[in-house]
Formats: C-alpha cells, structure tokens, sequence
C-alpha cells in the first residue's frame, strides 16, 4: 500500500518535475495560467470600472434619481423585483429562443437551396437584401397587422432578424470547400447529397457557429423590439412601461434583466461551438 501511495505521488510530482527541470516548459505554463487569469480577471475589472465610473458621476453631479439612479439603487431594485422581472423575462425568452429556431433553421435550408440553385441564389438573394436593410422598427408594427398582439409576430420579427446573418455565412461556409476536396468526390462518384453530408456541411460549421453567436443577441433584440408594439408583458412591455412612469431604477434593472439572458444565451451558443468544433483553433471562439 505505501508503495502504491508513493507511486501516486511520483506520477502527480512528475509534470512539476519536468516543468522544473525544463525551464522553456515551466515559462510555457506560466504563460498559459496567467492567459487564462487574464481571460477571467479583465472583464470582471472592465465591469468594475464602470460601475465605479458609473457611481462617481452620478455622485459628483448630482444627477437627478428619476434620469439616472446610482448602481447600488439598481442593484436594490433588481432585488426587491426580481420576481416581476422574472415574470417578464419568461415570455421574452420563448420568443428570443423560438424566433432563433426557426430563423436559422430557415436560413440553413434557404443557404442549401442557393447553393445547389445558383439561379435562384441570383434572383432572391437581392429581395433578401433589400427586406433586411429594412429598419425592425418599421417591420414590426407590419407583422403585428398580419400575425395579432399575441406572442406570433415577436417569434416572427426574432426569426427575421437572425435569418440574414446566418444566411450569409452558411452559404459562405458551403462554398467553402476547397476544389481539390470537390474535385475527389466527383472522381469517386459521391452524389450531391453525400458531398453535402461529408464535404460542405463540416466545412460550413465553423462559419454556422459564428453566426448563430450573432444570432443569439439579435434574436433577444428582436423580441424586445417586437414587445414595444401592442404587448402588456416581456421585458419590452415593462421598459415602456417604466418610461412612462419615470421609473428609472426599474427601466435600468429591466435593461440589466434582458442584456444578461442575452449574454448567457451566447456563451451558451459558444460552450456548444467549443463541443462541436474541437478541430477549430480556440482563439475563434
């Protein structure tokens, strides 16, 4: 048994010792651990920064409550309603994640059409264009008039807005296959669907995860904005709704409310990128 334990020991000693006894390695790995605190410390003393400024000016000018509460009010507002905030947070979220469903999922199915279509490509691809330069603003009261004031036309304006951006990169990452790779299916008779399968859609991923990461803040932007119009819940009903009661505190912990699902709808979108696209380079991410 004392053998066992000392074997155990030796073999979790050894990477130190060969750290130790290669100093390029011990450097290399110093390296590394300070990359990684930097990575977690910087965006923590970024946000503490602005908090601190944030404090300052409001204390040193005397800024009024009702335009901009101090920090610590907000913090106390997100605390005592966290509970209508929750509320408000649930149906924004199900039109966030529903609107990026099927907005993405459109957009992968109308990249592959182009793709395999180039005359189709070049006659819808400038009506895409043209429907996205389109302010949200001005698509959505459309969209109300079509679908009602339930939660059908937020869904729809999330979907428009995350189909472009996913859309272009999908079709960019089809085309992305080098003609050699096509070359070699075409000399071993693969049909379009298996080249499809083995060849455009792995090289399309990288690009795919870099719009759906797009896609994942836009997504949430689009409901909110879609709430603006004849909603009376979600996070955008109750930013019109503290506008207009001058409640400041609640509108700033309301903002608060919707910017951190939307952050964490995007490092969701980014730990699942990490799992799929492991032959990427992690700087990508």
């Amino acid at each position: 048994m004392a053998s066992d334990v000392g074997m155990v020991h030796t073999a979790a000693a050894s990477p130190a010792r060969a750290a130790a006894a290669d100093p390029a390695r011990a450097a290399w790995l110093a390296a590394q651990r300070w990359a990684r605190w930097k990575r977690r410390l910087l965006p923590l003393l970024g946000a503490a920064s602005l908090l601190f400024a944030w404090w300052a000016l409001v204390a040193f000018f005397q800024v009024k409550p009702f335009i901009a509460p101090a920090p610590q009010v907000v913090a106390a507002t997100l605390w005592q309603k966290s509970d209508i905030l929750l509320a408000n947070l649930w149906p924004t979220a199900i039109e966030a994640l529903s609107g990026f469903l099927i907005g993405n999922l459109v957009a992968v199915a109308v990249a592959t059409l182009f793709v395999h279509r180039k005359g189709i490509e070049m006659a819808f691809f400038p009506i895409v264009v043209l429907i996205n330069s389109i302010p949200v603003v001005a698509k959505a009261p459309i969209l109300v008039l079509l679908l009602g004031n339930g939660m059908a036309p937020k869904i729809a304006i999330a979907a428009v807005i995350c189909f472009f951006p996913t859309l272009v990169n999908m079709v960019r990452g089809l085309e992305a296959v080098s003609p050699q790779s096509l070359e070699l299916m075409h000399v071993l008779s693969a049909r379009t669907w298996e080249v499809f399968i083995r060849l455009r859609l792995p090289t399309s991923i990288p690009y795919l995860f870099s719009a759906l990461k797009i896609a994942a803040s836009t997504a949430v932007v689009g409901a909110i904005v879609g709430e603006w119009i004849g909603s009376q819940e979600g996070i955008g009903a109750l930013i019109i709704q503290a506008t207009y009661n001058f409640d400041s505190a609640l509108l700033y912990a309301t903002v608060i409310c919707g910017s951190a699902f939307s952050v964490a709808f995007f490092l969701a979108i980014r730990m699942l990128e990490r799992i799929c696209v492991r032959w990427a380079p992690q700087s990508q991410s």
